[in-house]
């Protein structure tokens, strides 16, 4: 008896059906975008919340199918271009009016966080021997806003889909780490609802991550967490054109401005898209508007989507067989620098 041929497992998912390859791209991480956000309402994942649980799922589907080479323009598309219409669209989240109302103390409690958490993690990452790459990137993340700030500055540092999407990953999973231990020890921490909220979003990586851990703390905790969480947010902004700066620089030592071939450093004008957008939500559409909310709520649920798929293309470009190698000392210098902003901010408040 003759066996039947196994039939392949093919990369390209739409192979037999006349899609065009940037379609096709943006179709896949759509739909893996949409799989991704339905598993993070499951109990326990809603714990992950949609962007992790995506780039798992992409990168679980390249491990699978392999990187489906024939959708390459639609998937770097949505790992490029929606994802910097997505954080022109994050903009909305920063609410200048109230960011000015807190004053100069903590904003510059925020750049103190943002300031250790970089130089602690580049450190403890240069003392593990970590890949200086993606050391980088979970600096920023650690220090600014989790996995929003590393799709922010990628396109700046020119950091290689990979590691975004892997620097993503892992400041998810300790985040989520970090803001369950927060919330499992705050009924015994000898700390006002209040200043328990600061502290949370003083430290903790993402806004999600912030608002699980405080809001145990109740309606007080919950809002002063998150607006300590917004004035890291806003810092986001200045840090990224100091590396665009720095980057600018680095090119022109690298390419040697005597001899004529230094290129044009591309400026990241997604970055006035964020701003512009962060004055709309703050100023424009509250006069215009008799009740912003909905439409801010409405933007905010396509800017999760927007990031949810270009996750999606950068989980795609992920190599499990690499991952290991490559991710735990940038990991334990993480953990290491985020357990030490704790404790440091924890003796300072």
């Amino acid at each position: 008896m003759i066996a039947k041929p196994q039939t392949p497992i093919t990369a390209n998912p739409f192979s037999a059906f006349p899609v065009p390859p940037l379609a096709g791209g943006i179709l896949l991480t759509f739909l893996l975008a949409l799989l991704g956000w339905t598993l993070s309402l499951l109990p326990g994942l809603d714990r992950l919340g949609a962007l992790a649980c995506t780039l798992f799922l992409a990168t679980l589907y390249r491990h699978l199918f392999h990187y489906p080479e024939a959708l390459r323009p639609g998937i770097r598309l949505s790992s490029g271009t929606l994802l910097r219409a997505a954080i022109v669209l994050f903009g909305l989240k920063l609410n200048v009016s109230e960011l000015l109302g807190l004053g100069l103390p903590l904003l510059a409690r925020s750049a103190g966080t943002i300031a250790f958490a970089l130089a602690a993690v580049l450190l403890l990452g240069r003392l593990f021997k970590a890949d200086r790459a993606l050391t980088l990137l979970l600096a920023i993340g650690t220090g600014i806003c989790g996995a929003a700030a590393i799709a922010a500055v990628s396109p700046i540092i020119r950091s290689k889909d990979e590691d975004t999407a892997i620097g993503a990953g892992l400041i998810a999973l300790l985040g989520t780490a970090f803001a369950a231990l927060y919330t499992l020890l705050q009924p015994w921490l000898p700390m006002d609802p209040s200043v328990y909220g600061i502290w949370s979003g003083l430290t903790l990586h993402e806004v999600a991550h912030v608002a699980m851990a405080a809001s145990a703390g109740g309606p007080d905790a919950l809002a002063e967490g998150l607006l300590a969480k917004l004035c890291r947010v806003f810092l986001l902004l200045p840090v990224c054109l100091m590396l665009a700066a720095w980057m600018k620089r680095k090119h022109k030592d690298k390419t040697g401005e005597e001899a004529g071939t230094i290129q044009r450093f591309p400026f990241p004008w997604f970055l006035l898209g964020f701003v512009a957008m962060s004055l709309v939500g703050s100023y424009l559409l509250p006069n215009v508007l008799d009740n912003p909310a909905p439409t801010l709520h409405g933007v905010s649920l396509l800017t999760t989507l927007l990031l949810a798929m270009a996750m999606a293309g950068l989980g795609l470009n992920v190599s499990l067989r690499d991952l290991r190698s490559r991710a735990l000392r940038p990991l334990a210098a993480m953990a290491v620098a985020s357990a030490a902003l704790s404790t440091i901010v924890w003796f300072t408040l």
